[in-house]
């Protein structure tokens, strides 16, 4: 008579598999995903709206993705909050305990930012209503608009970073770059008024960049588990920011309102992209060869380092790129240059200028010598919190 027995490999093998962590997020994180789309879309769209079209009704299809990014994310997470509370009985759960109420920390993020984007929406139009048109991004309603964009998008970004830290498929590392490259978008539409390449050999723009998108691509390269995450990252937001680009004046579109300085006759695009590949590209290789994970003065050191890659290889790709942007080389489709100007914009000569860069301006200020250093220091600083972040996401699985 044998008896079956079984070797410690195949119990260890049985215990890992009984113990694998396991996450009901997928899916979800996919919903946050088409949430945060829908509402990078949404603004994007209804900045082009403005300047092609003016102030229309609130129930414009701009407005409605936008929104309905919101009503998506807020409903997915709420749903997450009511099965994690009474519908899961799992100690292990995945999930964050406040007031008795039990939902992934993600899905607080999201909610907390649906209820700032729905409470904005009739405020925005109270503010259109009481101070007329407005073609300007930062507003007091946009602003609370922009905060709870901002929660759906990091409230995303976690959801995917508890799927991908606690299960680690390739879904799930996608997923998260996928989200990433989103909220990298999200910051450019929001300092698109300052990044425009009229203003690119001009200190503000790389001072606005270093604070814009440094610690976001640190973040990234350290937390994602993927090869290069921040350059795949940026890569996504540069297909954003390209597709938008390109569909957008696809569309026949005419001026509503008075005065009409510049003849509109379709969608304007907005700006063609920034070249944030290249300096993410540097990043995830300092983050390669060096630990992002260190700390104290070796934290500061790799944010210092960080921080000059940055500012070099981006200066040093968009500076150029820039010229060629405001040369009649680039009027065409393709990059959109001098096509996204408004109706209310009158283009002429200085269109084709560099702005910050004349003596002769109030707002003389070249990138060079102090500017340089000052967008060093600020890109570092962005760096060590982006370092600080990015170690504390690769904990994150609830």
């Amino acid at each position: 008579m044998t008896s079956a027995t079984l070797s410690s490999a195949e119990i260890a093998g049985e215990a890992d598999v009984a113990t694998a962590p396991r996450s009901t997020l997928l899916i979800p994180g996919f919903l946050l995903a088409i949430a945060a789309t829908s509402i990078v879309v949404g603004i994007m769209w209804d900045i082009s709206w403005h300047i092609s079209i003016g102030r229309d009704t609130f129930w414009t299809p701009a407005h409605m993705a936008i929104y309905l990014g919101g009503v998506l994310g807020g409903s997915t997470c709420g749903w997450l909050a009511l099965r994690h509370t009474f519908l899961t009985r799992r100690k292990d759960d995945a999930a964050v305990n406040i007031l008795g109420v039990r939902a992934p920390l993600g899905a607080w993020v999201t909610m907390w930012g649906a209820v700032a984007m729905l409470t904005s929406a009739p405020f925005d139009d109270w503010w259109h209503n009481a101070y007329g048109l407005d073609v300007k991004i930062i507003s007091p309603p946009h602003t609370l608009l922009g905060l709870g964009m901002l929660g759906i998008s990091l409230g995303a970004l976690l959801l995917g970073l508890s799927h991908q830290n606690r299960v680690q498929d390739w879904a799930g590392d996608w997923l998260f770059i996928y989200i990433g490259g989103i909220f990298i978008a999200l910051g450019s539409v929001f300092v698109m008024e300052l990044t425009t390449p009229n203003l690119q050999h001009g200190a503000m723009f790389y001072e606005v960049a270093a604070v814009t998108f440094v610690f976001r691509l640190v973040s990234l390269g350290v937390a994602g588990r993927i090869t290069l995450p921040a350059t795949r990252a940026a890569l996504v937001c540069l297909a954003m920011g390209c597709l938008m680009s390109w569909i957008l004046p696809l569309f026949p579109a005419q001026p509503k309102l008075a005065p009409i300085f510049h003849p509109v006759t379709h969608m304007v695009p907005p700006p063609f992209p920034l070249l944030l590949v290249f300096p993410a590209l540097a990043i995830d290789l300092i983050l390669k060869k060096m630990d992002g994970l260190v700390q104290g003065w070796r934290r500061v050191r790799l944010s210092v380092i960080l921080g000059a890659a940055f500012v070099a290889v981006f200066a040093a790709v968009q500076w150029p790129f820039s010229s060629f942007l405001l040369s009649p080389a680039a009027d065409n489709w393709v990059f959109a240059g001098n096509r996204y100007w408004g109706y209310e914009s009158n283009p002429g000569e200085w269109a084709h200028r560099f702005w910050e860069v004349s003596r002769d301006l109030p707002n003389y200020r070249p990138f060079g010598g102090r500017a340089i250093v000052f967008s060093w220091a600020i890109a570092a600083m962005g760096a060590w919190i982006g370092l600080l972040w990015g170690g504390w996401m690769r904990k994150v699985q609830r």
